[in-house]
């Protein structure tokens, strides 16, 4: 009678021992990743399928360029997002794509065009960049434009909500802007970036510029103009030919006359090395460190020299829309795109 007791005993014991075992050699596994070990257990190798899952895992959406409108007010020769189409998501719907975003990862969110502000009067982007920040909590929210629609309601509505509005202004010589296509009737460019920046001041967001560097700007020296505007970053972008934009057949523009080579931008940021904002975003850089998402809300992949669209995230969710993005995940970082970002940790002299 006590044998067989002891018996079944034993057999329990041998049972629940094989399960500790098949429990810790599944925590050894999932260990694996951080080379840790326990005595007296065997190491094995990875399993080929479980290497190929840890390769193919998509990208996280850190910083995402939201371009949710293609029609803009300026002709600007050399743009590569061109207004192929009038669509803007609905409201609530562009909304739900962000907060997908957000839920994958997203901690930066960049509207740009277009321009952003031509939809309802800015009153559009005012309610994204307010949704973002105020309900989504991201950390850094900025917009992109050519500046020429922003009024100074604007901010007194929305700019507590925003971190950085970055001016896109390629030359200090309005004859230059105007060959260029970047100005409208009568109004001055640069004078009007000057007012940008005293109301980026007055309602602590703050100012950044970004310039695209062409044939018509490559031999002008900035830095005295950039160093009165003191921007918190100068982005220094080669221009650049993205076939079915601004170049090719089903082109709207055409903007070849304004391509530079790599030693004419070398040479363009040798002479403005003494300004410490510079950041410099040559085409290697810029072809696949970005995350575009088009007005549709579908990431837009550039390895190829054209723009591929996903599948809309809206339909497909974020992982499985943004692994046909491109996006060189390492090029981003190496490229510095991830900085600090958000205007509460900046510490600025607004």
């Amino acid at each position: 009678m006590q044998l067989a007791v002891l018996g079944r005993l034993l057999s329990v014991g041998r049972a629940v021992l094989a399960a500790l075992r098949g429990s810790l050699g599944a925590l050894c596994w999932s260990l694996a990743p951080l080379s840790l070990s326990l005595p007296g257990w065997r190491d094995s190798p990875p399993r080929p399928e479980q290497e190929r899952e840890w390769e193919d895992a998509p990208p996280t959406p850190t910083s995402v360029n939201y371009h949710f409108t293609r029609q803009c007010n300026y002709k600007c020769g050399f743009c590569f997002h061109t207004a192929k189409t009038s669509f803007v998501l609905p409201l609530e719907e562009a909304k739900r794509g962000l907060a997908m975003l957000k839920e994958a990862g997203m901690e930066k969110i960049n509207f740009s065009g277009g321009e952003p502000f031509l939809q309802d009067r800015g009153e559009f982007v005012g309610k994204l960049v307010q949704f973002c920040k105020q309900e989504l909590e991201l950390p850094s929210v900025s917009i992109v434009s050519n500046g020429s629609l922003i009024r100074k309601q604007w901010f007194e509505k929305y700019g507590e909500y925003l971190d950085i509005l970055a001016i896109s202004c390629d030359s200090f010589d309005e004859d230059v802007n105007i060959l260029i296509g970047r100005r409208q009737g009568k109004k001055n460019h640069v004078e009007n970036l000057h007012k940008l920046r005293q109301w980026c001041r007055e309602h602590a967001v703050a100012f950044k510029i970004n310039s695209v560097i062409n044939r018509f700007n490559v031999e002008e020296d900035m830095n005295e103009q950039i160093k009165a505007l003191n921007p918190v970053r100068w982005k220094v972008f080669q221009c650049l030919l993205i076939e079915g934009e601004n170049s090719g057949e089903d082109a709207l523009r055409e903007a070849e006359k304004f391509v530079i080579s790599d030693e004419d931008f070398d040479r363009f940021l040798d002479r403005h090395k003494a300004i410490s904002c510079l950041v410099p975003e040559s085409n290697q850089k810029m072809r696949d460190s970005y995350l575009i998402l088009d007005e549709y809300m579908r990431f837009l992949n550039c390895r190829n020299g054209r723009k591929e669209p996903s599948k809309s995230i809206l339909d497909v969710g974020v992982e499985a829309a943004i692994k046909f993005s491109g996006f060189d995940e390492k090029m981003f970082l190496r490229r510095g795109g991830k900085y600090v970002w958000s205007k509460a940790d900046m510490k600025l002299d607004w």
